[in-house]
């Protein structure tokens, strides 16, 4: 009993410090003056940045800057994201190399040749177009969370491996890990891959699982200063399940493809008119893995910012509590959103690989 109330306390305390964090970044984004803009703090919340924002003191934002890497015709460029001066309007113009850029909306252009950009002018004024960007391999917010959490994943990991007794009983840290892998195993390797064949792709299964788990859980943790929305760039979502694909085309075996591309047992003119559609569907397949893990990640955090938004639109206090009533139920559905999303997306991935590896039956 006392457990259960430690747990509920815990949680309750979670919930609202992710409240007070979201309402504060919203706060933040406010500027003396302006009308508030829900729109373009949603947008500054879910997209990449070259830094990271903690909070204001005395009216200037603390930050943690990240390294700006450009390849340029100048070759490799290097320098830190605080030399923007947190400007994002294309205002502050940093020189290397004989070569000066400025940022705008999280996007490094190259400046023309002005010595400076007049307050009066508009951002993209003294930029040239996207064919005159350099090459930008910097390691933005969302890259550094991806790195903080693959070494989460190697520390868990060789933690857990390491908490075993010698006649193989879990200890510590490995009772919270070995359930989930032997479930994984279970239910989701073992009944869609077969056991011929499930231990080749386990490894890659568990590695999905946990690392798109652990990101999204490291996007919802309040306060936490390298928090970001990782699973809600597409350009991760589609890169795992661009994996995903490739494995399962490098496994198929010829009576995946003889299914798609003349099905046994169907009459030839329906053989003709199924071919196209069931090729479509290779395709379809990862980017419907790529949109599904991207919309609903993102669509959590788009509903709970936009809950706690109209406290700062209505512009009174007494919308706050059925804003903040209903940015808990956001807050509670999106914990298990993360986990469950993970799941899905791993146990579509086996169900592809183990359909391309399906023997025939007779």
């Amino acid at each position: 009993m006392q457990i259960n109330t430690f747990k509920t306390l815990l949680l309750s305390v979670f919930l609202s410090l992710s409240f007070i964090g979201n309402a504060s970044e919203i706060k933040e984004s406010e500027q003396p003056g302006e009308e508030f803009n829900v729109t373009d703090m949603i947008m500054h919340h879910v997209k990449d940045a070259h830094d990271f924002d903690l909070w204001e003191w005395n009216g200037h934002p603390l930050t943690i800057p990240l390294p700006i890497i450009l390849w340029t015709e100048n070759g490799l460029v290097t320098f830190m994201s605080s030399e923007f001066q947190h400007d994002d309007s294309g205002k502050v113009i940093v020189e290397r190399k004989g070569l000066k850029f400025v940022k705008i909306h999280e996007e490094i252009y190259y400046a023309s040749e002005a010595p400076h950009v007049s307050d009066a002018m508009s951002p993209e004024e003294g930029v040239h177009h996207e064919a005159d960007k350099p090459l930008d391999f910097s390691i933005t917010k969302l890259v550094f969370s991806m790195f903080l959490s693959i070494i989460f994943l190697v520390l868990i990991f060789g933690f857990s491996a390491r908490a075993y007794s010698k006649d193989g009983v879990p200890k510590g840290i490995a009772k919270f890990t070995e359930p989930l892998v032997v479930f994984i195993r279970d239910e989701v390797a073992i009944p869609n891959i077969g056991e011929k064949h499930y231990k080749r792709f386990l490894p890659f299964l568990l590695t999905l699982f946990f690392f798109i788990w652990i990101n999204n859980m490291m996007g919802l943790i309040p306060f936490f200063p390298f928090s970001a929305n990782l699973s809600g760039n597409i350009a991760f979502t589609g890169l795992l399940a661009l994996i995903t694909f490739i494995i399962t085309t490098i496994v198929a075996n010829k009576n995946y493809w003889k299914h798609i591309f003349w099905m046994p047992g169907v009459p030839v003119p329906m053989k003709i008119f199924l071919a196209p559609i069931e090729f479509m569907g290779i395709f379809i397949k990862p980017i419907s893995l790529m949109i599904r893990l991207f919309a609903n990640i993102t669509a959590g955090h788009i509903i709970a910012l936009s809950l706690i938004s109209l406290i700062f639109i209505a512009k009174s206090a007494w919308v706050s509590p059925g804003s903040i009533f209903f940015s808990v139920f956001i807050s509670i559905i999106e914990v298990l959103v993360v986990a469950i999303q993970a799941y899905i997306f791993t146990m579509l991935s086996a169900l592809y690989i183990g359909s391309a590896m399906e023997e025939e039956e007779h």
